[in-house]
């Protein structure tokens, strides 16, 4: 395999683990992230078995046992009454299936243990990208502090306002779901009285609904009000909320809910934003990755995830055409596309099965759900836990 120059622009999860499979492929790679240190906003994600055998792979195993949560369950409950309406055994029955397990993490944690992966001379703080330039045998760009590079390929890995993204498509503002979160952390000792279940549990009501899930080795529960609003206009992805309001939006629910709320001393809120799928994502030696191309909706649990893969799929590509780095990006899009497309699709549609009102059709999707047939329960998700984006599927075929 030819080893190529690699810049990743972005020091995100996804932008990282991309530059630790291509690292670890024997490839040259920097990784120039545009603020003063590298920290991940959010509270917590989840990474199923699709993304942490892959994790895994890359020598992550013990740390991500260290600072993970496997929950026992991912338990979805009935907003008024409490009543379950699908539980599924995800500690047990994931790992039994997919041979890898589904963790729940601190976003801030996962992101320093890749972080402490890379060797540091090659994570480069404090480089905005701000210009680059495809000259047919290698790739320039310049950054705002005026340092410019040459590499064999450019990763756009910058996220959902993707700089690289805007100079391959031009502009688009992301479009707006309707949908705000309100995050938190709390001590799970504030909570202990409430006797939580060690789960992933997601409170489905009309209109919106909560989830929350224990993070840092179990230390910290995080939760997560989803609320519908008809219009945002605020930028900012940290803009502290209004717990009153967080409370009064879940008042009348079931018990559990408003008492995890009362028991938070902070949260914060922001826009769920959206974009549709790309026509392409490849453009000569410049391509995109994780948000930059396929931003996803929390409700699949899968924004990470998706992102973990590109990276392992595009260095399989790589392999794959050593000799062509044009053709490896196009294949690599190829092979992606379609499945990231399909994954943002059941995201979206999630939000609407999420906030059904009380009545017939929210009746339906719960006599669904306690069939054990949707999209959340082990056996029926194989599509996408049982997915190893590592390994290409015959045949490789590059047409667009």
């Amino acid at each position: 395999m030819s080893a190529r120059s690699v810049a990743v622009i972005g020091g995100g999860i996804g932008g990282l683990t991309a530059a630790l499979y291509l690292l670890k492929a024997g490839h040259d790679v920097q990784v120039y992230e545009q603020t003063p240190q590298i920290i991940e906003v959010g509270a917590g994600l989840v990474v199923s078995p699709n993304a942490s055998r892959l994790l895994i792979r890359l020598g992550l195993g013990d740390e991500l046992e260290r600072i993970g949560v496997r929950p026992l369950a991912f338990h979805q409950r009935r907003w008024q009454d409490g009543r379950t309406l699908a539980r599924s055994r995800l500690r047990e029955q994931t790992e039994a299936i997919y041979g890898s397990p589904a963790y729940v993490f601190h976003r801030g944690e996962l992101n320093a243990v890749l972080t402490q992966a890379m060797p540091k001379e090659r994570v480069h703080l404090s480089h905005r990208c701000v210009s680059f330039n495809d000259r047919g045998g290698h790739v320039e760009a310049g950054f705002e502090n005026g340092v410019a590079i040459k590499a064999d390929i450019l990763i756009g890995a910058d996220g959902i306002h993707s700089t690289i993204r805007r100079a391959l498509h031009g502009e688009e503002r992301p479009r707006f779901t309707g949908c705000i979160a309100y995050r938190g952390l709390i001590p799970m000792q504030r909570v202990a009285h409430l006797d939580i279940e060690f789960a992933s549990t997601n409170w489905m009501g009309p209109g919106r609904h909560f989830v929350h899930y224990p993070v840092a080795s179990g230390r910290v529960l995080n939760f997560v009000g989803l609320i519908e609003q008809d219009a945002w206009e605020t930028e900012s992805w940290t803009e502290p909320g209004d717990l009153t309001v967080l409370a009064a939006a879940f008042q009348g629910w079931h018990p559990q809910v408003p008492a995890i709320i009362a028991a938070a001393e902070q949260t914060f809120k922001w826009a769920l934003l959206d974009r549709m799928p790309l026509p392409r994502w490849s453009f000569g030696r410049v391509t995109l990755l994780g948000d930059a191309c396929h931003p996803m909706l929390p409700f699949l649990g899968q924004g990470a995830a998706q992102a973990i893969e590109d990276g392992a799929t595009l260095t399989s590509c790589l392999a794959t055409r050593s000799d062509d780095v044009v053709e490896a990006l196009k294949l690599y899009e190829t092979v992606r596309l379609p499945r990231t497309s399909r994954v943002q699709q059941i995201s979206r549609d999630n939000k609407d099965r999420f906030h059904l009102p009380d009545g017939p059709a929210q009746q339906e999707r719960d006599a669904r759900m306690a069939t054990g047939t949707t999209d959340w329960s082990p056996q029926s998700i194989a599509w996408l836990y049982g997915h190893d984006a590592a390994e290409l599927p015959e045949p490789t075929a590059t047409a667009r």
